[in-house]
């Protein structure tokens, strides 16, 4: 089964980043190959905010969609997304942000997949592994957007 771990150092806190990595709702704007995402449901369950949501991904002619449960806990900062349904015959991704100081934090990110079908990995599984491999950057260049432009805005004119 591929997989990718990647653990970096970025300029913003731990509590920014799982924040940002929790607002799923927006990955169509910056996350590789998604091209739609819908909460189909949001509960809180032993201080854990679960999200079941399903996720379009396209490339060239393929489009498809799957349905994953994205468990969240505040008090580890940690993001644990489980596969249920889709293209896949398995996808596992974990978050972890460990503070390192007040504005800096380092992230722990890995993910595993298998396609269903030797076929559509075939077709699509290098598109997916070099999309994989770029989320974490992903991830980053979006709170270098959202985070240094809050704190543009919350700094005081000269």
């Amino acid at each position: 089964m591929p997989e990718h771990r990647t653990t970096r150092q970025v300029q913003h806190s731990a509590q920014d980043m799982f924040a940002l990595v929790g607002h799923v709702e927006h990955y169509p704007r910056f996350v590789p190959l998604c091209e739609s995402l819908k909460v189909k449901k949001r509960e809180e369950r032993e201080g854990k905010t679960v999200i079941l949501a399903d996720m379009t991904v396209a490339y060239s002619m393929f489009r498809d969609t799957f349905t994953s449960r994205v468990t969240m806990d505040p008090q580890h900062l940690t993001i644990d997304v489980e596969y249920i349904t889709g293209p896949f015959s398995s996808l596992h991704n974990h978050w972890r942000f460990v503070p390192v100081t007040e504005h800096s934090c380092q992230i722990e990110f890995f993910i595993a997949w298998e396609m269903k079908s030797r076929a559509l990995d075939l077709v699509v599984g290098a598109v997916f592994e070099r999309a994989f491999l770029k989320f974490a950057d992903a991830f980053e260049a979006r709170a270098d957007f959202v985070y240094n432009r809050r704190h543009l805005a919350d700094s005081p004119a000269k």
